[in-house]
């Protein structure tokens, strides 16, 4: 067992092994006769959808509410800060291609992304997630456009001067901490869309 979890990759495919088994396993149990129809695809998608908002949402909370001490911000912005940046932006990625490949699977991504004007009356459940989603895709543009190219300049990853330098920093505290405004209606949103409409 500590060999599984000694490695990252082991424990992920031990993870991925163990949802395998758990989903035949409860398939087996019911009457329900496991098929992959566009219910189970559906709800898959929104699986994969949760499971990189998970990933983003925790590491955009992660880097606004976890203080580095100052003494290793060196080796922070060296080694740990480019892998979980990594992490941050293909999080972000993954939650926008799921969330738009899911609202088209379930019919309403026009209806979503319109706010409801493209019917004839607003229907609260696709307002709701479609302001979700215009939340998240301002999220997403900050991470790829704004953040990540600034954080670059931040960490020395591409060199500049010392007032570039700060000033990156500054713009990708600024966006983040938007993206961190922006997270509690956007979850909100998504959670009520699902929930109470």
């Amino acid at each position: 067992m500590a060999g599984i979890l000694t490695n990252l990759k082991s424990t992920v495919i031990a993870g991925i092994v163990l949802l395998v088994i758990m989903v035949l396993a409860l398939s087996g149990l019911t009457d329900y006769s496991f098929a992959v129809d566009h219910g189970y695809a559906t709800f898959f998608m929104r699986f994969l959808h949760v499971l990189c908002g998970v990933m983003w949402i925790g590491l955009l909370w992660y880097f606004n509410f976890v203080q580095i001490p100052d003494e290793q911000k060196p080796a922070i912005g060296k080694v740990i800060a480019p892998a979980a940046l990594f992490w941050f932006r293909w999080g972000a990625m993954g939650t926008i291609v799921t969330g738009l490949i899911l609202g088209m699977m379930n019919g309403y991504l026009v209806d979503a992304l319109t706010l409801g004007a493209s019917e004839d009356f607003m229907v609260p459940k696709n307002t709701a997630i479609g302001l979700g989603m215009w939340m998240g895709i301002i999220m997403w543009f900050n991470v790829w456009f704004v953040i990540w190219p600034n954080q670059k300049r931040a960490l020395g990853m591409i060199e500049v001067d010392a007032d570039t330098k700060a000033a990156s920093a500054r713009t990708a505290m600024l966006f983040s901490r938007t993206n961190t405004l922006l997270s509690f209606p956007m979850l909100y949103a998504m959670v009520s869309a699902q929930n109470v409409f």
